[in-house]
């Protein structure tokens, strides 16, 4: 769909070709790549993931291309295969920035492909006059060791590339360990209907397991939980699905059904994450509730704005019993009633409304309105990277065990977008704070310590807020970008992630606080 398709391969010899490249770079497919190494060095501390690419390309087309990975062996030690596994990259449709946050149609921006999941086949079939990236990860104990990656293809000589891993004796502690804070939103829901799979089903939870690993692997802190209907009123391609089950009874009294919530936050919490659950919203982004009437059996839907009736009606016998369920189950402290990007004369009616009606419970805000220090008291305060948090507010809200992160949405350009390299490193001085893009991880540093605030799809959004099986789109093996600014989906389902995938690393062990 680009220009590079008319790339010249006149000078690229017959059969298969091989070479080691670099992480930081996206080879297009219809590009011969400028890739040359012979051979790879990684450098990693004992328990820490690393990554490798090596590029294929062809002029002729080969059928039935491997990538296989020998032992590693070292002058007294050879550990297995398995410690290290190579995926090739798949080209998915992307399209440009633009405007940034907005609903798009087809054909309102240029599309290209970009090098992005990491897929689980076993064998690819390159077509003539193209590349294919394969993305290598490995984790070893200490020492030095040497291996070799063997490719393969039907009627094409074998190539061997070699490997050279050296593993400090510095270790990386266990993700359960870190003290950074990371927090991708997720998006059950959306899982369910990318995997056709029924929602809250055994099969639906099982599907999750894996990617929740991911999560928990990745040093995921917070659980996301639903309070009521969608409360993004379907910003999703998905619309975030109930947890709670809200019933009025005929005599006016409530019954609340809190078998979903439950289920998920100890899924959750089984599998190591857990240490916050966030609970959206009593703001929703359109106010709107709904609950099921016991006497017809119809669902209701309720306009509650904030200051007006019906939402002292419909939040305060429900915070009652909210906070004694918690207390039952244990996971009061735990929990915040969170927001997202509301306003604040919205946000100061719902801090009020909290401290008289459930002071028990914490509170968490993402603000992009540059309101946090009228909030002292909000236990999660996520600021948006395009503001800024005083450095003396950070220290005293983590000196009061508060959390203080920053996050990235579709409004921010070169942000984890498809389009956009991974190799951009440098810093970038934004009113005397430093901010570090790491696009393998989509993390940010500000003063040196990680803030991130973003999110995981399929399990998460498919962005910066990502949410747990993303914001997924109706075809994300094909073009995993949502409505707006190319951001993509991560990770893709089935397991598949991408080569910013979450994993261990030492980038990601600074406190986040």
């Amino acid at each position: 769909p680009t220009a590079d398709t008319l790339a010249d391969w006149s000078g690229v010899a017959s059969g298969l070709h091989a070479a080691w490249g670099t992480t930081d770079k996206r080879y297009a497919r219809s590009v011969v790549p400028c890739a040359a190494e012979s051979e790879c060095r990684l450098t990693a501390w004992r328990g820490e993931r690393v990554s490798a690419q090596l590029v294929l390309w062809s002029v002729d087309s080969v059928g039935g291309v491997e990538c296989r990975i020998g032992k590693f062996r070292s002058d007294g030690a050879c550990l297995p295969a398995g410690i290290a596994q190579a995926r090739f990259v798949r080209y998915v449709l992307t399209d440009t920035f633009g405007p940034g946050c907005g609903h798009r149609k087809d054909g309102d921006f240029p599309v290209s492909l970009a090098a992005d999941m990491l897929d689980t086949l076993g064998r690819f079939d390159m077509d003539a006059r193209t590349a294919r990236p394969v993305w290598l990860t490995v984790s070893a104990p200490a020492g030095v060791y040497r291996s070799c990656v063997e490719v393969t293809g039907c009627g094409v000589k074998s190539l061997e590339l070699p490997l050279e891993l050296r593993v400090q004796e510095r270790r990386l502690p266990r993700p359960a360990e870190w003290s950074y804070h990371l927090d991708l939103w997720q998006h059950p829901a959306a899982a369910a209907r990318v995997m056709g799979l029924a929602l809250w089903s055994d099969a639906h939870f099982d599907a999750l397991r894996p990617l929740v690993r991911m999560l928990a692997d990745a040093g995921q802190k917070v659980v996301t939980a639903t309070l009521n209907k969608d409360p993004w009123n379907n910003q999703c391609y998905d619309a975030y699905a109930d947890m709670i089950v809200w019933t009025r009874l005929a005599d006016g009294t409530w019954e609340y059904d809190f078998t979903v919530f439950d289920r998920w936050v100890r899924f959750m919490l089984d599998l190591g994450v857990g240490k916050y659950v966030n609970c959206y919203s009593m703001l929703p982004w359109n106010n709107m509730l709904h609950y099921r009437d016991a006497a017809t059996g119809e669902w209701v839907d309720v306009k509650a704005e904030p200051g007006q009736p019906a939402f002292d009606e419909m939040w305060r016998p429900f915070l009652a019993d909210f906070v004694r369920h918690l207390e039952e189950k244990g996971w009061l402290a735990k929990t915040c009633i969170a927001m997202d990007e509301r306003s604040p004369e919205q946000m100061e009616i719902a801090v009020a409304f909290l401290a008289e009606h459930a002071p028990q419970l914490g509170i968490a805000l993402a603000d992009n309105h540059d309101s946090y220090k009228r909030y002292p008291q909000l236990h999660d305060i996520c600021v948006s990277a395009r503001q800024e948090v005083a450095p003396e507010d950070i220290a005293a809200r983590r000196a009061a065990g508060q959390v203080t992160t920053y996050y990235v949405c579709c409004s921010h350009q070169h942000v984890h977008l498809l389009r956009s390299g991974r190799g951009d490193r440098g810093g970038v001085v934004r009113r005397g704070q430093r901010l570090r893009r790491l696009p393998a991880l989509g993390l940010q540093l500000v003063d040196g310590r990680p803030a991130a605030r973003f999110a995981f799809p399929h399990v998460a959004r498919g962005r910066y807020l990502r949410r747990l099986s993303g914001r997924p789109v109706v075809d994300p093996f094909r073009a995993p970008v949502r409505r707006d600014s190319g951001c993509r989906e991560d990770p893709y389902p089935a397991r598949r992630s991408g080569p910013r995938e979450l994993g261990r690393g030492r980038r990601k062990t600074g406190a986040a606080r």
